[in-house]
C-alpha cells in the first residue's frame, strides 16, 4: 500500500469525530422525545382528574355488552353480511358463538352467530322450546326487565315468546329473523330507538348438552357517549387527539384530531430521520383511529393501573405521532382510560437540522484535512520517489557506483529533516560501498603485479636450489617428490596471476574495442568450425538463421566471449554429450545461444552466474587450471558493451543449459 493511501486511511479515522456527534445528536433526540412524553402523560393525567371532578359519565362495572355505530344501514334478514365492517370486534358467548351489537338513527341491532354441530328444533310458541335449541334474550330498563325466547323450527322469520310479564317500556313482541347453515344458526333482530335500555342479557341453550334452559349473561351497555366527548372536548389540550376507553378497552367517547402544523420536511429528511435518528418507533396503524376497540399496547398497559406512553410514525411523511394513555381512577380503582395523541413534525425537523448542521461541518472539515494530508503524502511520496530512483540509478550495470551520485551530489542531502537524514545516510553509504567497490576491481590488477615479483624469486630460488643440489649430488631421493610439488604450486600461482592480468588486460581492451559493420553468420560459424576440434568425442550443432545478419559490433571481443561460454560448458558437457550454438534474430539486434548438456543450475546462482569471482566448479584437483570465476564476468562485459545482456536458464525438457548473449550493436562514432 502506498504512503498516500496510508495517510488517506489515517484521515478515515477522523470519521469517528461524526459518528461520535451523530450519536449525541441521537441521545439528545431521544431525550428531547422523552421530555415530550412525560409532559403530554402529566396533561393526560390533569385531563382524567377532571373527569373524576366533573362527575363525568363512565360507566361501572368490569364487564358491559358494547354497541357499536353502525357504518352502514343493517337490513334485518338472518345474515351477517351487513355486520361486516364490525364484525372484528364481536364479543363472545363462551364456547357458543359471537354476538355483534349496533345502533344507528332507526333502532337498535343484535346478530347472534351460535356455533352448533347437532340441531335440536321447535318453534318458541312450542310447549318443548325450552329444551331445544334457543336464545333467551332479556332487556332491561329503569322499570325492570323481561325475558324473551328466541326459537324457530325452520329458517326464516320469528316472533320472540315473552317469558315475563309486561314491564313499562319493553315491547310485548320482537320480530327476528333465524337463518342455519352447516355449522350452526344466526339469529337477527331489531328493537325500535326509543327503547331506553341499560342492560342487555343474552342466554344459548343447546338441546344436545342441556344446562339452565333460561340462564342468561346480563350486562350493562355500553356504547359511545356524546356527552363524554363533549365533556372532553372542553378539557383536552388543543391539536391533540383524546380517547376515552372502559375497563374493557371499548371506546366511549373522543375529541379533536391530530394536528399537522408546521412545514412537511422532504423525503430525504424524511429517510435520513428514519434511518439514523429515530429508534424505538412503531409503525402507525391508521385503523386503530376509530375502532371500537383498538387493543393498543400504551391503553393495555393503563388497564393495568400505570401510565404508559409510545411513539409511533404517523401517517404523513415526516410526522411522528406520541400517545400517552393513564388510568381514570375513582376511589383508588380504574373506572377506564384516558389516550392523548398528539402528532409532531417539530422532533424530526429539529433533529435533522441538528445532524445535517452536524455532517456539514464535519465533512467540511474532513474534506480540509484530506486535501491537506493527501498534499502532504503527494510531496512525501515524490521526495521518497527521488530517493529511490537516486538509489536505483546510483549502480551501474557493471556494479560500479556513479560517481556523480556520491557525496554532495545525492539529492535532498541540504534537507533538514528526516528524509535529508535518510539521503545524507544513503550518500555516505554510497561513498564507502563505491571505495570498497573500486578497490576490489583493482584488486585483481594489484595483486598480479604485486605477487610477479615474489613468485619470479620463488622459481628461480627453486631452479637455482635444485641446480646446485644435483651438482653436489646431494639430493636425497626422498626430497624429489618436495621439490616437483613447490614446483607445481609456483606454477599454479603463476597461472593464477597471469588469469588475472588477462582479465584486468580483457577488460581494458572491451572498453577500447573498435566497432565496425560485420556479419555474425560469419563470425559464430567460424567459431564453431574452430571448437570442433577443441571439444572431442561430443557433438556441436550450428544453427545459423539462412540470410546473413548484419550488426555494427566488435567481431573480436563477441568471439572471446564465445569461446569463455564454450570454456564453460566443456566443464560440464559429458564426452559423448552435445553441444548446440545458435545464432537467431530479435527485436533490434541478435541473440547467441550456447546449450549444452549437462547438470541444471542451482536456482540460488542464476542471477550471480555473471558477477566477476563466481564460479560453480568444484575445487580444481592438482594438475588442473584454476578457474577463478572471470569467465562469465567478460562474457556480462561484452554484451554490456553492445547494449545489451548475458542471461543464463535451464532447458525445459531438464537435460542441460543454456547460455545467451543479446546484442543490440555499438553506437556509430560520428565523423568531424
Amino acid at each position: 500500500m502506498t504512503l498516500r493511501r496510508k495517510l488517506l486511511l489515517v484521515a478515515l479515522c477522523t470519521l469517528a469525530l461524526p459518528v461520535a456527534g451523530w450519536l449525541y445528536v441521537r441521545q439528545m433526540e431521544t431525550l428531547l422525545r422523552e421530555g415530550q412524553a412525560q409532559a403530554l402523560i402529566a396533561s393526560a393525567r390533569a385531563v382524567a382528574r377532571s373527569l373524576v371532578v366533573t362527575h363525568a359519565p363512565l360507566p361501572q362495572g368490569d364487564t358491559g355488552w358494547y354497541v357499536q355505530q353502525a357504518v352502514n344501514p343493517i337490513t334485518v334478514d338472518g345474515y351477517g353480511n351487513d355486520w361486516a365492517p364490525m364484525t372484528p370486534w364481536s364479543q363472545s358467548l363462551g364456547t357458543r358463538g359471537k354476538l355483534l351489537l349496533g345502533s344507528d338513527a332507526d333502532g337498535f341491532y343484535l346478530y347472534a352467530d351460535i356455533r352448533c354441530a347437532r340441531r335440536t328444533r321447535a318453534d318458541a310458541d312450542d310447549p318443548g322450546a325450552l329444551r331445544a335449541d334457543h336464545i333467551t334474550l332479556l332487556l332491561a330498563n329503569a322499570s325492570g326487565q323481561r325475558r324473551y325466547l328466541l326459537a324457530s323450527a325452520a329458517p326464516g322469520p320469528l316472533v320472540a315468546e315473552p317469558l315475563d310479564p309486561a314491564v313499562p317500556g319493553l315491547p310485548d313482541r320482537i320480530d327476528a329473523w333465524w337463518q342455519e347453515d352447516g355449522s350452526g344458526y344466526q339469529v337477527e333482530l331489531r328493537l325500535p330507538p326509543t327503547l331506553a335500555l341499560d342492560r342487555l342479557g343474552v342466554g344459548v341453550y343447546d338441546g344436545v348438552t342441556g344446562g339452565d334452559p333460561t340462564a342468561v349473561d346480563t350486562r350493562p351497555l355500553l356504547q359511545y357517549s356524546d356527552p363524554l366527548a363533549h365533556e372532553l372536548t372542553q378539557l383536552a389540550p388543543v391539536d391533540v387527539h383524546a380517547r376515552v376507553f372502559s375497563r374493557q378497552g371499548w371506546l366511549l367517547a373522543q375529541s379533536g384530531r391530530l394536528g399537522m402544523a408546521g412545514r412537511q420536511p422532504g423525503w430525504f429528511a424524511s429517510v435520513v430521520y428514519r434511518a439514523l435518528l429515530a429508534d424505538r418507533l412503531h409503525d402507525a396503524e391508521p385503523w386503530t383511529e376509530q375502532a371500537p376497540k383498538p387493543g393498543l399496547p400504551e391503553v393495555q398497559t393503563a388497564l393495568k393501573g400505570k401510565p404508559s406512553a409510545m411513539w409511533r410514525w404517523g401517517e404523513q411523511r415526516g410526522t411522528v405521532v406520541l400517545a400517552a394513555a393513564v388510568p381514570i381512577e375513582r376511589q383508588g380503582k380504574p373506572d377506564g382510560v384516558l389516550l392523548l395523541e398528539q402528532a409532531s413534525r417539530a422532533v424530526p425537523l429539529l433533529a435533522n437540522r441538528a445532524l445535517f448542521g452536524l455532517l456539514l461541518t464535519s465533512f467540511g472539515v474532513l474534506l480540509a484535512a484530506g486535501i491537506v494530508l493527501f498534499a502532504f503524502a503527494t510531496r512525501l511520496s515524490l521526495r521518497l520517489g527521488r530517493l529511490r530512483d537516486a538509489a536505483e540509478r546510483a549502480q551501474l550495470d557493471d556494479g560500479r557506483l556513479d560517481g556523480h551520485l556520491r557525496g554532495e551530489h545525492f539529492p535532498m542531502v541540504e534537507a533538514d529533516d528526516e528524509i535529508g537524514d535518510l539521503a545524507r545516510s544513503f550518500s555516505r553509504l554510497f561513498e564507502v560501498v563505491g571505495g570498497y567497490t573500486d578497490y576490489l576491481r583493482t584488486l585483481a590488477s594489484k595483486l598480479s603485479h604485486e605477487l610477479n615479483t615474489p613468485l619470479a624469486i620463488v622459481k628461480s630460488s627453486l631452479d637455482n636450489l635444485e641446480h646446485t643440489l644435483l651438482a653436489q649430488g646431494e639430493l636425497p631421493p626422498d626430497a624429489q617428490p618436495y621439490l616437483a610439488r613447490a614446483r607445481d604450486g609456483v606454477a599454479r600461482l603463476g597461472a593464477l596471476v597471469r588469469a588475472m592480468s588477462e582479465s584486468s588486460r580483457m577488460e581494458r581492451a572491451i572498453a577500447a574495442a573498435e566497432p565496425e559493420d560485420v556479419d555474425l553468420c560469419e563470425v559464430v560459424r567460424g567459431c564453431a568450425e574452430a571448437y570442433r576440434p577443441l571439444i572431442g568425442e561430443r557433438r556441436l550443432e550450428c544453427v545459423l538463421p539462412e540470410v546473413p545478419l548484419h550488426l555494427h559490433c566488435a567481431p573480436e571481443p563477441i568471439a572471446q566471449a564465445l569461446d569463455k561460454l564454450l570454456d564453460n560448458a566443456l566443464s560440464f558437457t559429458p564426452p559423448d554429450g552435445w553441444l548446440r550454438l545458435t545464432l537467431r534474430v530479435i527485436d533490434g539486434g541478435a541473440e547467441i545461444e550456447l546449450a549444452n548438456q549437462g547438470p541444471p543450475l542451482p536456482a540460488a546462482m542464476q542471477g550471480r552466474l555473471f558477477d566477476s569471482l563466481v564460479s560453480l566448479r568444484d575445487k580444481a584437483t592438482p594438475g588442473d587450471a584454476p578457474h577463478l570465476g572471470l569467465g562469465l564476468y567478460v562474457v556480462r562485459l561484452v554484451a554490456e558493451r553492445h547494449a545489451g545482456t548475458a542471461a543464463a536458464r535451464n532447458l525445459d525438457d531438464g537435460s542441460g543449459v543454456a547460455f545467451s548473449l543479446r546484442l543490440r550493436g555499438m553506437p556509430r562514432q560520428r565523423l568531424g
